[in-house]
């Protein structure tokens, strides 16, 4: 099971740093995928982790501005958030691949966390 949070409003140009706190699983066995969707639009893969083999990934929309990381003790994958833009808005997911590497494929991702809404104002 999948909990994020940390969402909300903040201005362009400022941050953000979202958890995923996951239950029933180590986060660091498994891939973790970032997702976000913004309104009318279709749900893209933005970030991935898998700890175990060092493999990352990130969209070439947030290369630079984003950091995925883990935290074994608390088993909540984060990510952070720099130099937000109004085109960052969207409702963010994190959601597990128990089977693949890291990839941005929504279909593999078996269990999702219930999303939280980052709204960028310009």
């Amino acid at each position: 099971q999948l909990q994020a949070s940390g969402g909300g409003l903040v201005q362009a140009g400022g941050s953000l740093r979202l958890s995923c706190a996951a239950s029933g699983f180590t986060v660091d066995d498994y891939t973790i995928g970032w997702f976000r969707q913004a309104p009318g639009k279709e749900r893209e893969g933005i970030s991935c982790m898998r700890r175990s083999t060092g493999n990352t990934y990130y969209r070439d929309s947030v290369k630079g501005r984003f950091t995925i990381s883990s935290d074994n003790a608390k088993n909540t994958v984060y990510l952070q958030m720099n130099s937000l833009k109004p085109e960052d808005t969207a409702v963010y997911y994190c959601a597990v691949d128990f089977v693949y590497s890291c990839n941005t494929g929504p279909a593999k991702y078996s269990s999702w966390g219930q999303g939280t809404l980052v709204t960028v104002s310009s």
